[in-house]
């Protein structure tokens, strides 16, 4: 039986990370593990998570990135679903991303959108449409495969195993999933499912500050990696690996 290990990184999120745990205890098929990475929160976080059945483990090195690999490093799961805070699946997401899973043993990596919650109706246009609508497209065109989306993702420990030690994962102020989806390897297949979507705050869009942080995140990330392998060169080999695939298929 497939194991399930749902990580979640957590700052001062104590209201947020409430639903998202009440959210994750509904669901139609339970986590066998939940961990939620204090990342230095002042606030009743860690009490919060551990009330609530979670395991509780320490990053002291701030940022989404290096309290996304603690967790990681520390799940015991063959799965390895990653939510912020602020997400709330639907009943059966951890059901459809196991099934999707076991229905590809090929399959590397998943994720999906989200919807989100709070602020207006504009900025969640604004948040779903330019946002997360242009990441995807983005990022599929510049490494030449399907985009990860940090709020709603999940992928094997075997893929985690060799990618923990090629990304940034000590950095804070780059995006951890923009950063793990340049490092995939060609012979790790990636679905951007637009089905499988999960509730996530506006919160960061509703401020030019916040928007602007997030972009400057976008830009380091992506600069960072461009000098160490230029992303033609990426998308290249992704092209000759489909390529070589492709005609294995058809003899």
């Amino acid at each position: 039986m497939t194991r399930v290990s749902v990580v979640i990184p957590a700052l001062n999120d104590s209201p947020m990370l409430a639903n998202c745990l009440r959210a994750l205890a509904a669901q139609t098929r339970l986590a066998d593990e939940i961990i939620v990475v204090d990342n230095g929160s002042t606030d009743d976080t860690a009490a919060l998570a551990l009330a609530a059945g979670a395991l509780v483990i320490e990053e002291p090195l701030r940022g989404i990135f290096p309290a996304t690999a603690a967790g990681f490093d520390a799940a015991s799961g063959d799965l390895l679903a990653r939510l912020d805070a602020d997400s709330v699946p639907p009943a059966d997401w951890l059901q459809r991303v196991v099934t999707a899973f076991e229905d590809d043993p090929d399959l590397a990596a998943l994720s999906g959108p989200g919807d989100f919650y709070g602020s207006s109706r504009f900025v969640h246009w604004v948040a779903e449409n330019l946002y997360i609508g242009g990441y995807i497209w983005f990022v599929g065109w510049l490494v030449g495969h399907a985009p990860l989306f940090g709020s709603n993702l999940a992928l094997r420990k075997v893929t985690w195993a060799r990618l923990r030690t090629t990304v940034h994962r000590s950095m804070r102020e780059i995006h951890d999933d923009l950063d793990l989806a340049i490092h995939i390897e060609p012979d790790m297949p990636v679905v951007f499912d637009k089905t499988l979507r999960v509730g996530v705050s506006a919160r960061p869009f509703q401020s030019i500050s916040g928007l602007g942080r997030r972009l400057t995140w976008a830009y380091t990330t992506l600069s960072l990696n461009s000098r160490e392998k230029p992303f033609s060169q990426r998308r290249a080999a992704q092209r000759a690996w489909e390529r070589e695939q492709a005609e294995e298929a058809f003899g």
